[in-house]
């Protein structure tokens, strides 16, 4: 798998994740931000580009990414104020559902960069401290530290204030549950490259 096809999807999950991350979802009695269902994706991807190209490739990756969902946010933000052409309607459908709101954003963008670096650091540490070997396990003890800080930043900056405390506690269980899940379940796409 190429590294460049990686980093797309990389970025792709990471902004979806981002947009998801606006609707907060019941599932199986979980109160959860719907970006949760992709955005577990993008440590194993970013596990990839640091296999492939190195811990400074992965961490630009990591940044890129998260400026890129910024100029996203500004951008829906700034057609959602736009006035709309009322000869084909009021069209409020768009603001109602991408007009970014900044809390969330703010909260996701730093969590994902907070987390990721983190994953990041301690992914290269397990390669050039511990062992090259058993490349599940790197994955697996990464993301173990990564999720749940990820699901804390996110949640407590996102929605502590606005939602009760038992729902942002829900949504913390409920993304490290599915992250975790979703961890185990992508661990072999780390034997889809060759190492640096």
């Amino acid at each position: 798998m190429s590294e460049i096809i990686v980093a797309v999807f990389y970025a792709a999950a990471q902004i979806f994740s981002d947009i998801g991350s606006l609707r907060i979802v019941n599932f199986f009695g979980f109160s959860i931000d719907a970006g949760t269902f992709i955005y577990p994706i993008t440590y194993t991807l970013r596990d990839l580009i640091h296999k492939k190209s190195g811990k400074k490739t992965a961490q630009m990756m990591v940044i890129t990414v998260a400026l890129l969902n910024l100029l996203m946010a500004f951008y829906f933000w700034l057609v959602s104020i736009l006035p709309a052409d009322l000869s084909v309607g009021p069209q409020k459908e768009f603001g109602i559902v991408l007009s970014p709101v900044w809390r969330i954003v703010i909260a996701s963008i730093l969590s994902e960069v907070i987390s990721e670096l983190i994953d990041t650091e301690i992914y290269h540490l397990w390669v050039t401290k511990v062992t090259t070997k058993y490349q599940w396990l790197r994955v697996l003890v990464s993301n173990s530290v990564s999720v749940p800080i990820d699901s804390i930043i996110f949640s407590f900056l996102a929605f502590y204030g606005v939602m009760p405390l038992a729902v942002v506690i829900s949504i913390i269980l409920s993304n490290i549950i599915i992250k975790m899940v979703t961890t185990l379940v992508s661990m072999p796409l780390i034997y889809t490259i060759k190492e640096k």
